[in-house]
């Protein structure tokens, strides 16, 4: 009999504890699983994101030991936020689990490509709000530059335009900083596991919500003037003439029911289609 972790009654047995679906079993290659329809697997595998889902849960009742825990690879994340002490509350939170491990903790957004490549991570956990490079921009980057390293957007801006961003940039999950602690370390499992992670609340506003309204290029004469450019600068940066700048504006806020172009960026910020 193999005893690990500790209850009110003593020592815990693992075959006591165990049912037929959460058997764990130490062997020579490391803490095993075993499952009716998939038979003994290796929990270090970070391909098996139920597995680690649940080696995690034991781990955290005392029904397996620290030591067989970390029998498991961890898995790598890179973390970019840019408010200090959220930044590094998140890596000793992140770092509470037994198979984490923050490998890069940056500031920026033009940061996030370069040091993913540097790192090469399992997970890119990404604020959505970054200097130098706003999160989604980065994250379509990203995941040009390097596909098969899934991204999670953490934000405190639950815009329904957001997330249809976010699905646009491919991202694999969504999460709002409001949510409870112990969903971020179950969102990057299932992140890292091929799964697509989404806050159901804000799933359900963006069901409910209206889709962007704007054209591609009205879109983008928009963005102009949300960064502070006159129909003179947005014409010479897009090869328009003004005249047919100021036209665009005026179908945009027409589309948009705006009082004006400042009242058209607002709603658009509002409703997340600008950054």
């Amino acid at each position: 009999m193999v005893k690990c972790g500790v209850s009110e009654l003593g020592p815990v047995s693992l075959n006591a504890l165990a049912s037929p679906r959460n058997l764990w079993r130490i062997t020579p290659s490391g803490l095993m699983c075993w499952h009716p329809m998939a038979g003994p697997h290796d929990l270090r595998s970070a391909k098996e994101g139920m597995c680690r889902e649940e080696i995690a849960s034991a781990w955290h009742y005392h029904q397996v030991d620290v030591a067989s825990a970390a029998c498991m690879r961890s898995l790598r994340i890179l973390l970019a936020e840019d408010v200090a002490m959220v930044r590094g509350a998140l890596v000793a939170l992140i770092e509470l689990e037994p198979d984490m491990k923050v490998v890069a903790a940056i500031e920026r957004g033009d940061y996030i490509v370069s040091q993913t490549l540097a790192h090469h991570p399992d997970v890119a956990i990404i604020d959505i709000d970054l200097p130098g490079l706003d999160g989604l921009t980065a994250a379509t980057r990203l995941h040009a530059e390097l596909p098969s390293c899934p991204t999670l957007i953490l934000t405190n801006l639950g815009r329904a335009g957001n997330l249809r961003r976010a699905l646009a940039a491919h991202v694999s999950g969504f999460l709002l900083k409001d949510a409870p602690p112990e969903q971020l370390a179950w969102a990057i499992r299932n992140v890292v596991a091929g799964r697509r992670v989404i806050d159901p609340q804000l799933a359900v506003s963006t069901w409910e919500g209206g889709e962007n309204p704007l054209s591609a290029r009205e879109f983008e004469v928009l963005r102009g003037a949300a960064q502070g450019a006159d129909p003179g600068e947005i014409a010479t940066v897009l090869h328009l003439s003004v005249g047919t700048v100021r036209n665009y504006l005026t179908n945009i806020v027409t589309k948009m029911n705006a009082r004006n172009r400042v009242d058209a960026i607002r709603a658009a910020r509002e409703a997340g289609w600008l950054p």
